[in-house]
């Protein structure tokens, strides 16, 4: 049994070669002649900007995609030289001058957006975004109507490229899918040829080599969580989040545990609390529907998850005792696997991990811990 550290309370461990590995899969399905863009947004989907970003980077990655600005700005200071880096959100109200600053790209999404970058920034890079279904960023109906009538409302700017995002590739052979690649293929060809074209996520990637195009950006899958949720998953597991035990008890039959007491005791029921709950991500959903495991037993969940608690059935586990760390995320569950017992899905889950974890990066040959700052060798 794995004893915690003693002043900290969960124990968030992320495996940086992993994380290379899954890069290096969508490289390798990819081929030579396709980029395979980084995904960082949200804290490089809640695992850390900075360790995550430098992985990708030595993996060869030279395009960045970010949410928003300020996300941006942080990256380029993390990279000053020739990567590109481009914001999602697009163009925000009153920023040009702050993306010309920082060299940041913007995804342009309707043509008011093509028209202020073109008086404001005349040659510098920018992405086209048509939307091919979504309905929430990107040219839409009436923006693609004017610009297949009048291509020419796109001159002056320097297109790096043109995209375009599915909306349901996780599902297999959804209909929507071929539907948004046909009508992206066609808008991109009639409005900007020559300009390299990308429309696949981490899901559209794993589907059809014609989806490939010039560039895929994978996102979910690179962080571990399966693009292909039919199969088993492909990609390197990339986190393991453990907890410790702050005390164990026997409640006696007819007893309750926790807030509003939605549990009781039908018999005398050996009971783990561990430093754990919704201030640390660990979704208020799982009471009484989600497990913890503790030498690889499943201890479901009693009562409601608060704030900083979790109770678990420990009578399977009874060497079980204060200090030992349980197992959130790890080889007993996924990411996935506690998102689907929360109704909901893996992005969630990583996105809400909170701050107290204890955050420590392992790659081949370096240990580094978040609390540290930079990497030290082992």
């Amino acid at each position: 049994m794995m004893i915690s550290d003693p002043l900290t309370g969960g124990r968030l461990t992320i495996d940086l070669n992993a994380i290379s590995a899954n890069i290096r899969h969508f490289q390798d399905v990819v081929g030579p002649h396709c980029a395979v863009a980084g995904v960082v947004k949200a804290d490089a989907y809640g695992l850390g900007l900075v360790p995550v970003a430098q992985t990708l980077r030595a993996c060869g990655v030279k395009t960045f995609f970010v949410a928003t600005p300020d996300e941006g700005v942080a990256l380029r200071g993390l990279f000053p030289g020739a990567e590109n880096i481009a914001v999602l959100g697009g163009l925000y109200p009153g920023a040009a001058q702050d993306y010309r600053a920082h060299r940041l790209t913007p995804v342009l999404n309707d043509l008011g957006q093509v028209s202020a970058w073109r008086s404001f920034a005349a040659g510098a890079p920018c992405i086209l975004h048509i939307d091919s279904g979504m309905n929430r960023l990107g040219l839409d109906a009436t923006d693609r109507a004017a610009i297949l009538d009048d291509p020419t409302r796109l001159a002056g700017l320097n297109l790096h490229l043109v995209m375009s995002h599915f909306a349901c590739a996780d599902e297999v052979d959804h209909p929507m899918t071929a539907r948004q690649f046909t009508l992206f293929d066609d808008v991109a060809r009639r409005t900007c040829p020559g300009v390299p074209r990308s429309i696949a996520n981490s899901s559209g990637a794993m589907r059809l080599q014609s989806y490939h195009l010039d560039m895929v950006r994978p996102g979910m899958a690179v962080y571990g969580l399966n693009p292909t949720p039919e199969a088993a998953n492909p990609m390197a597991p990339v986190i393991r989040l453990q907890v410790p035990v702050l005390q164990v008890r026997t409640v006696p039959a007819g007893d309750s545990v926790g807030y509003s007491a939605t549990w009781r005791a039908e018999a005398p029921t050996r009971v783990a609390t561990v430093a754990l709950g919704y201030a640390d991500g660990f979704l208020r959903a799982l009471s009484g529907a989600g497990v913890l495991y503790a030498n690889g037993v499943a201890c479901p969940i009693l009562g409601r998850v608060s704030m900083d608690l979790v109770t678990v059935d420990a009578g399977a586990v009874p060497g079980l005792k204060p200090g030992d760390l349980v197992d959130v995320i790890g080889p007993g569950q996924s990411a996935d696997d506690l998102a689907g017992r929360a109704g909901t899905i893996g992005y969630e889950i990583l996105t809400s991990l909170g701050a107290r974890y204890r955050r420590t990066y392992i790659h081949p040959g370096i240990q580094a811990d978040a609390h540290a700052g930079l990497a030290a060798e082992k």
